[in-house]
């Protein structure tokens, strides 16, 4: 799927996504990719996607880096700030399987090793059109998951 097939599908949503990134220690290549997913050349905000500044504020959670010793604990803490329904993308190598800093000493591994993952975005680093690519595959994810606490809440004890 190229830029303007997920710009399509980001385009005809019904809720913007609210977007809080977190790097969890990486080299930085994917935290300048993702900006530049931000910036007017592939411009995200104009499908809706936001950048907020705190995590209680977000839909969707963008981890970038592999996950250690010291980011072990303020991942898990930002994850449970997020109100339901959420989504977690792992972008870049290193979140989706720890990349090259797997097996270092104070290296957890890739982001699902600490909290669930529900999209994974390769690369080293990924470019901004999979970012964008990512984003318009949530749309269905953050609707399922919206519609599972709909029923939990009303009370229809089937998870989803």
């Amino acid at each position: 799927m190229g830029v303007e097939e997920a710009a399509r599908r980001l385009g005809v949503a019904r809720r913007s996504l609210w977007i809080y990134h977190f790097n969890a220690s990486g080299c930085n290549g994917c935290d300048i990719e993702f900006a530049a997913a931000l910036t007017s050349r592939y411009d995200i905000e104009r499908f809706g996607a936001k950048l907020v500044p705190s995590p209680r504020h977000a839909d969707v959670l963008v981890i970038t880096g592999a996950v250690n010793s010291l980011t072990k604990d303020s991942l898990r803490m930002i994850y449970d700030q997020i109100p339901e329904p959420k989504v977690v993308i792992a972008l870049g190598t290193c979140a989706c399987s720890g990349g090259v800093f797997d097996g270092c000493y104070n290296v957890a591994g890739g982001v699902d090793r600490v909290i669930p993952v529900d999209v994974y975005v390769p690369g080293c680093p990924p470019k901004p059109d999979a970012i964008v690519e990512a984003l318009a595959r949530i749309r269905g994810v953050l609707e399922r998951k919206a519609e599972a606490c709909e029923v939990r809440r009303r009370g229809g004890g089937e998870d989803l």
